[in-house]
């Protein structure tokens, strides 16, 4: 029908979170999200990972190529030296809850065929996917969010977070209508993009034991 707009124009993924359900409910019905243009070219949705009971709750940006691919959160590069980061902190991978700001990947290519570039969301695009992610907090109730990077920042405490500015501190704000504290770190792409990658994990390293004190 002319003038009919799709469900990706209205920006929001509130029509498509059901009201009832555990993690498996959502995880379901993310998989049909229609909430922003993202969903067109992204392979599927990549919903969070772990239990319900986690008391730490770690949230990145986006999926990348290879989350796209598997259907899982932090299964590339990056989720692997955050795995060793975490356990190398006190914090048991296994135990923690892992997903992102925004639920599917977002990427560019220079020429058709090659390789897949991570292209940083909109905060129009990640401000669309936040039902999801309150929908997880409301379940979880982790004690702890620790915050990786500043896509993941932006969308729990505003457009002027600045994790140069807070991280390895814990915060207490108001998240989706709950109290929460939170460590912000981060992102574990940004240590294997770093010139001295070295200094750059022990930062993450620092931070991360900063988020293990605050869960004893």
């Amino acid at each position: 029908m002319p003038g009919t707009r799709a469900p990706e124009d209205a920006y929001t993924a509130e029509p498509f979170v059901p009201r009832r359900g555990g993690l498996p409910a959502l995880r379901a019905a993310a998989a049909g999200c229609r909430g922003c243009p993202l969903h067109r070219d992204a392979t599927q949705t990549v919903f969070g990972a772990g239990k319900a009971t986690a008391r730490v709750m770690l949230v990145g940006e986006q999926p990348g190529d290879q989350e796209d691919r598997q259907g899982e959160p932090f299964v590339g590069p990056a989720g692997r030296l955050l795995d060793r980061a975490l356990a190398e902190a006190g914090i048991d991978p296994a135990e923690a809850y892992v997903t992102n700001a925004v639920k599917h990947f977002k990427f560019t290519r220079a020429e058709p065929r090659k390789r897949r570039i991570h292209k940083a969301p909109t905060l129009r695009e990640t401000t669309a996917c936040g039902p999801w992610l309150a929908a997880e907090l409301a379940l979880v109730e982790p004690e702890l969010i620790v915050v990786l990077g500043a896509t993941a920042g932006k969308a729990l405490l505003g457009s002027s977070f600045r994790v140069t500015q807070v991280r390895g501190t814990v915060l207490e704000a108001e998240i989706h209508g709950r109290p929460e504290r939170l460590v912000p770190t981060v992102h574990p792409s940004a240590v294997l993009r770093a010139e001295d990658r070295d200094a750059a994990y022990q930062g993450l390293l620092s931070d991360l034991r900063v988020a293990a004190r605050a869960l004893a």
